[in-house]
């Protein structure tokens, strides 16, 4: 069957649309190698933005296609402008592609590509092909170079192929477009993890006979660092110490503060502070570095003798450790006796209570991300100290220990929550013995 003549594309206009330029919706024919590609559209129709001087001469006719012939129904909806101030105004979200005549009048450079140049600077994330009149293959090539999908000549151009072509490029600036944002992603995942070396402590512990594990994770989506904070050092006289603290909020202005601390309380430590000397020194690092005075900081500090059966705890409002000993079930140490938050009061104290530990134990210190969550997706209730410790010791009698009992117990806080935490989470371990 015979293919009708193309007919021009009428140049209607009505008084809300004078100004944009005229939109119309015309089949164009969609060959094999068009159906091939599959439609980018609902229903294969794709949106053009047509930027030419007379983009109602007859270069965009489009011929209807016959009853039954392949690819029938793929329709393309033309919008036209005639300079690069109307094509701004036109230029929404529902265009798919942008055809720019590149004999268009417009700022001037050396490759005579000016217009293109401003509609790539406008449009980043659409298809662009150009057009060129017969003959101009140079600057054609030029036009791909600097950033379009593609060129077509104006003297061949047909519906078939008008409609692959713009099938064709809005693929390939798919295409593009994902390439480019798994590099990215691939580049801030090295990034994070250079960071996160760098950030988070590598415990120094060379020496020790005792165990240590770590987990943590931030509240903030895609955050690396939150405003818990933890570390560990032995020092020279053979004495392990043990920190984990809080700092109010969850932005990175807290996390830059928590990273301050826990440095500032490892070159303490090593430089031999202990106790109320070493807490109220943070508070004064804390007092300098922090935003505003309404921010703070809970802290917990453990040090450990060196033969690992006695140990010295200082609260900073930080919730207690919880200790097992010799296998039997954990319980939180009693915490009556702790001081006040960083930051709140000053000249603050915090006494050093000691603790018997035994010759097998377990500490577990965290932040209180681990006790705030919901008790279950189906109740207000908090979890609280005294349902973590259920939990723990449910996990203790499953054989659970080290990396898999903190893995295990974050999972199971988040899975009571009912999905993900909102506060940061931290949480050490450290024992000695079986």
């Amino acid at each position: 069957m015979s293919v009708p003549a193309p007919v021009p594309v009428p140049r209607q206009r009505t008084d809300s649309s004078a100004a944009a330029g005229p939109e119309t919706c015309a089949p164009v024919t969609a060959g094999p190698e068009a159906a091939a590609e599959g439609a980018p559209g609902p229903g294969g129709g794709l949106t053009l933005l047509v930027i030419e001087d007379d983009p109602a001469g007859t270069t965009f006719a489009t011929p209807e296609l016959p009853e039954g012939a392949e690819g029938a129904g793929s329709r393309v909806r033309i919008r036209t402008a005639r300079n690069l101030t109307e094509a701004e105004r036109l230029l929404t979200d529902d265009i798919d592609c942008i055809l720019v005549d590149l004999a268009l009048p417009g700022a001037a450079d050396d490759e005579g590509l000016g217009p293109l140049r401003h509609v790539l600077r406008l449009a980043p994330r659409h298809a662009v092909l150009a057009l060129a009149a017969e003959g101009d293959g140079e600057r054609a090539a030029a036009a791909v170079r600097v950033g379009a999908q593609d060129y077509l000549h104006r003297d061949e151009l047909d519906g078939r192929l008008l409609s692959r072509a713009i099938r064709y490029a809005v693929e390939r600036k798919r295409a593009d477009i994902a390439q480019r944002q798994l590099t990215e992603s691939r580049l801030r995942a090295q990034e994070n993890a250079r960071l996160e070396r760098g950030l988070l402590p590598t415990p120094l512990l060379e020496g020790s006979d005792l165990r240590f594990s770590a987990r943590y994770r931030p509240g903030r989506s895609r955050a690396l660092l939150g405003g818990d904070f933890y570390d560990t050092v032995r020092t020279p006289d053979g004495t392990v110490h043990a920190m984990i603290g809080d700092v109010c909020g969850h932005g990175p202005d807290e996390a830059a503060l928590g990273v301050e601390l826990r440095i500032a309380w490892r070159a303490l430590t090593l430089a031999g502070l202990c106790g109320d000397r070493l807490l109220s020194t943070l508070q004064q690092v804390l007092e300098h570095e922090r935003e505003s005075e309404e921010i703070f900081a809970t802290l917990c500090t453990v040090d450990i003798t060196p033969d690992g059966r006695r140990a010295g705890i200082c609260l900073a409002g930080h919730p207690s450790p919880l200790i097992t000993r010799g296998g039997r079930a954990a319980r939180l140490l009693p915490y009556q006796e702790g001081g006040p938050a960083l930051g709140l009061l000053p000249r603050a104290r915090w006494p050093r209570r000691e603790v018997e530990l035994g010759g097998s134990w377990s500490l577990m210190m965290y932040t209180d991300g681990l006790i705030e969550g919901r008790a279950g997706p189906d109740t207000r209730q908090r979890l609280g100290e005294e349902g973590m410790v259920e939990m723990i010791n449910a996990q203790l009698e499953a054989g659970l220990r080290g990396d898999d009992l903190l893995a295990a117990a974050v999972a199971r806080v988040r899975e009571l929550n009912g999905g993900e935490l909102t506060d940061d989470v931290a949480v050490l371990l450290l024992g000695r013995g079986g």
